[in-house]
């Protein structure tokens, strides 16, 4: 029988809660080991640059898109692995604001107290969102970013922010706050998150064979059950 073999993985935190569920089961069925290191998208693509190596990376298909062009990922080797809308929380037992239109997202961005977000895709689609709205003036000095790798949820459950902001799949499952469902429709984006091998993968076939299990039928309803969307 052969050796076990290490499949080393670089990713985002937005896939967490179902890679974490996931991935025990395909080493019990593939006798490999998975190990993974979780950082932000911005500190992604810095340990990359810096010449980091990891057999996969999973992280959003813009920054995948990226790597792939600078040829840190191999062309042709990326698969969607999940999507996910923003989501809106408030610390548990908070009153619920209401988030059920644009203009009622923006009159309650005005009225809170401190807003929560991340430095990943959603806070920067949030930063512009808050232009849009011609608000970021107002919003801005009670705004609390938390840093690359981090997620928004702990913040809003001390009540450090009054509302927060974040992928779907990294709200819904944090203890202490209230989901209060995702952005309005008019003013969603959807980010979809995908897998690609590493130009200098050591193991790129056990990378591709785990690719294959997240994106397999009987993984679907452990991506739904996180928060998340089929590709």
């Amino acid at each position: 029988m052969p050796d076990p073999i290490e499949i080393k993985v670089l990713s985002s935190l937005a896939t967490k809660e179902a890679y974490l569920e996931l991935v025990p089961q395909f080493e019990r069925a593939n006798a490999n080991t998975v190990s993974t290191t979780w950082a932000g998208t911005a500190d992604i693509m810095k340990r990359i640059a810096a010449g980091e190596t990891h057999d996969l990376l999973i992280s959003s298909s813009n920054s995948l898109e990226e790597l792939i062009k600078q040829g840190h990922i191999v062309a042709g080797s990326r698969v969607d692995l999940a999507k996910s809308g923003i989501g809106i929380a408030v610390r548990a037992g908070a009153p619920r604001p209401d988030v059920s239109s644009a203009d009622a997202l923006k009159r309650t961005l005005l009225a809170a107290k401190s807003i929560g977000y991340s430095t990943g895709p959603s806070g920067v689609y949030l930063a512009g969102l808050f232009q849009r709205m011609g608000i970021a003036d107002a919003v801005k000095p009670k705004t609390k970013q938390v840093a690359s790798g981090m997620t928004v949820g702990p913040i809003i459950a001390t009540g450090e922010a009054e509302i927060g902001f974040q992928q779907v799949s990294e709200l819904t499952h944090v203890d202490g706050i209230d989901f209060l469902g995702p952005l309005p429709p008019e003013v969603q984006i959807i980010t979809v998150f995908a897998a690609g091998i590493h130009a200098n993968a050591a193991q790129p076939d056990a990378a591709k064979s785990l690719v294959k299990f997240l994106t397999a039928p009987a993984a679907h309803a452990v991506i739904k059950a996180a928060g998340l969307e089929l590709p």
